[in-house]
Parts: C-alpha cells; sequence; structure tokens
C-alpha cells in the first residue's frame, strides 16, 4: 500500500532477533525492526517510561512528510490490533485525497460512507449516517 513499516523498541537488536528466531508469532514479519536502546525516539513520540526504562506501545502513523496522522498508545500488557491499524492507514489514505471528508468510526475502506464535517454536522453523526444508509 506504499507504506514503509518500521517497529521500534528499546530493546537491542540482540533482543530483537532473539524475539524474531523464538516467538511464533513474529515467525512471518518481514519489515524492520528498530533499536532505540537510549528511549531518544520513544522519548520523542511519548511513550517513554523514566522512571522503568522501558516504553509503551504505541504506534503511529506518519506522513512523508513527517506529519503525525494518527496514533494509539496502549500500556506495557496491552496488545494492538492490526485491523484496527490497517483500517486507520487506509483511512489516512483516503483523507489524502479527501481532506474535505471525514471517515466515522465505522469506516473500513473506500466506498463506505463518509461524512462532511461542518457546523450543522455537531450532534447529528448518528442521522447523518443513518440517513445515508449505514450505521
Amino acid at each position: 500500500m506504499g507504506a514503509d513499516i518500521v517497529t521500534v523498541s528499546c530493546d537491542t537488536k540482540f533482543v530483537h532477533l532473539a524475539w524474531h528466531t523464538i516467538e511464533k508469532e513474529l515467525a512471518n514479519v518481514k519489515y524492520a525492526m528498530g533499536s532505540d536502546p537510549t528511549g531518544r525516539l520513544a522519548r520523542t513520540f511519548g511513550v517513554y517510561l523514566e522512571d522503568q526504562g522501558i516504553d509503551l506501545r504505541g504506534t503511529f502513523l506518519v506522513s512523508p512528510d513527517g506529519t503525525l496522522l494518527a496514533s494509539e498508545v496502549n500500556f506495557l500488557n496491552f496488545g494492538r490490533n492490526v485491523d484496527e491499524l490497517m483500517r486507520k492507514f487506509k483511512a489516512c489514505l483516503y483523507l489524502s485525497k479527501k481532506s474535505d471528508e471525514a471517515c466515522p468510526a465505522q469506516w473500513k475502506d473506500e466506498g463506505d460512507v463518509t461524512l462532511t464535517p461542518s457546523a450543522r454536522m455537531v450532534g447529528k453523526v448518528h442521522e447523518a449516517l443513518q440517513k445515508q444508509g449505514k450505521l
């Protein structure tokens, strides 16, 4: 879909290699695994826990020009959902071409109902979605 995927943690490259070699959930991972042992990048994104020396689970969608488009931060023991991440990524791609529209929470793919934000829409999202045949 035209994106570069990089996973980064405060673990060393050796820990990443061990995870990739041993953890079956990572067996088919083809994206880069970056190491941030000093926590510099984690601090930049606001996910570094200074008192513990570790980082929270953050997911960040960044445009090619460096603009943060979406972010999600989960606590240490709370996993991320790749389907929701893909929904957000597709929405960012769609909205990069149609910036006057909005993708509601139920939006999943191009062709799904979008909204046109305006003062008249405030407090009436539910009605607008029903009017267009979606909820």
